[in-house]
C-alpha cells in the first residue's frame, strides 16, 4: 500500500489509547527576571510564555489523531487546574476524553519544562508532578470496567505505561490481566519503559535499553527471542533510534533498516510518534516490516520539530515512497 492508501484507511479506524496520560507544561522563563525573594533570598524562576499539550500517552494520542484517526484516552487524572489545562489541550486536537475518570485522590500527571526565553533550551530541572503512591483500588476497578465496556468499540487499543515509578501509573496488574482478555480482531499494542515483560499476548515495543533490561529481569540475559516466547507476543518491536528496529516473531528475526536524519531537533516523543505510525499500520496491513517502516518515517517527522511534535498527512506524503 501507498502512504496515501494507508492514510486513508486510517480515517476508518478507531483507535483507544489506555494509560498514563500526562500534560506537558512548556515554560519559557527570562533570566533577567530572577529577582531574589524578599522572604528567602532564592532567586526566582520568572516564566513569561506558557504553552500546554497532551504528555505521555497524550503523546501517542496526539499522533493518532494528527494521521486521522478518531481517537479517545482512557485514564485517571486530578480535579486540579492542570486536569483542566489537559481536557483543554486534548479537545483541540479532536480527542475524546469521555473515558478519563478523575478523582481527587491523585494529582495530574504533569511535566513542566523550563525553557530559557531567548535560546528556547530547556537548561534548567523539570519540575514533575507525579503519583508515587499505588492507585486506589476504587479508581483501578472503575478504569477496568470502563476498559471492558469500551475495548470492543474500538479496532485498536494502544498501551502506554510511562510512569517510571514502581507505583503511581494507572496500568495496573489488574488492568494488564484485562488487557489480556480483550476481544479478538482488535489490536494490542503496548509501549511500557519499565514493565515491558508483565503484559501477555499483546504487541510490544520497547526501544534496545528497555528490552535489555526487560529480558535481564526476567531471563538474565539478553535474548528477544526467548522474551518474545515468555511474555507469548506475536510480535516484538525493539527500536534502535535512527538505525532501524528489529522485528522479532515466531519465524525469527528480521532488521528493518531506516534512513537516519542527521541534527535532529528534538528526539522527544520519538516513540510515541513511531507507535502511532506504526500500531495504524500494522492492523491496516498485517504487515509488521510495513509498519516499522511507516514509524519510522512518523517519527523521522516529528524529530524535526520541538517538543512533542506530530506529523501531518501532508508531512508524511511529501516523504516520498515507503521503503527501508
Amino acid at each position: 500500500m501507498t502512504a496515501a492508501d494507508l492514510l486513508c484507511a486510517f480515517r476508518k479506524l478507531k483507535v483507544l489509547v489506555a494509560g498514563d496520560v500526562c500534560l506537558d507544561r512548556w515554560c519559557g522563563y527570562d533570566p533577567s527576571l530572577a529577582d531574589p525573594s524578599r522572604e528567602t533570598g532564592i532567586p526566582r524562576i520568572g516564566v513569561v510564555a506558557t504553552e500546554v499539550t497532551p504528555g505521555a500517552a497524550g503523546t501517542v494520542a496526539s499522533n493518532v489523531a494528527a494521521l486521522g484517526a478518531k481517537v479517545s484516552v482512557l485514564g485517571a487524572i486530578g480535579e486540579d487546574g492542570f486536569a483542566w489545562e489537559l481536557r483543554r489541550a486534548l479537545d483541540s486536537r479532536g480527542i475524546a476524553h469521555e473515558l478519563l475518570l478523575s478523582s481527587p485522590e491523585i494529582a495530574t500527571f504533569t511535566y513542566t519544562k523550563l525553557l530559557r526565553l531567548d535560546t528556547g533550551v530547556e537548561d534548567l530541572p523539570r519540575v514533575d508532578f507525579v503519583n508515587t503512591k499505588p492507585l486506589p483500588a476504587a479508581i483501578d476497578s472503575q478504569l477496568v470496567r470502563r476498559l471492558e465496556a469500551a475495548a470492543p468499540q474500538f479496532d485498536v487499543i494502544l498501551v502506554c505505561d510511562q510512569a517510571e515509578t514502581s507505583q503511581g501509573g494507572i496500568v495496573t496488574q489488574a488492568m494488564r490481566q484485562r488487557l489480556e482478555r480483550i476481544p479478538g480482531g482488535r489490536l494490542v499494542w503496548v509501549d511500557s519503559r519499565m514493565r515491558a515483560e508483565l503484559f501477555r499476548r499483546a504487541v510490544v515495543k520497547p526501544n534496545r535499553e528497555e528490552a535489555e533490561a526487560a529480558c535481564l529481569r526476567v531471563l538474565g540475559r539478553v535474548d528477544y527471542a526467548a522474551f518474545r516466547r515468555h511474555i507469548e507476543a506475536p510480535i516484538l518491536i525493539v527500536t534502535h533510534g535512527g538505525d532501524g528496529a528489529l522485528l522479532v516473531d515466531a519465524n525469527g528475526e528480521t532488521w528493518v533498516p531506516t534512513h537516519r536524519v542527521e541534527h535532529p531537533v528534538d528526539i522527544c516523543g520519538a516513540g510515541d510518534s513511531f507507535s502511532a505510525g506504526a500500531a495504524l499500520t500494522l492492523k491496516v496491513t498485517g504487515d509488521p516490516v510495513a509498519a516499522v517502516r511507516f514509524g519510522n518515517r512518523v517519527a523521522s517527522i516529528t524529530i524535526m520539530k520541538k517538543g512533542t511534535g506530530t506529523a501531518s498527512p501532508e508531512e508524511v506524503l511529501a516523504g516520498g515512497l515507503l521503503s527501508g
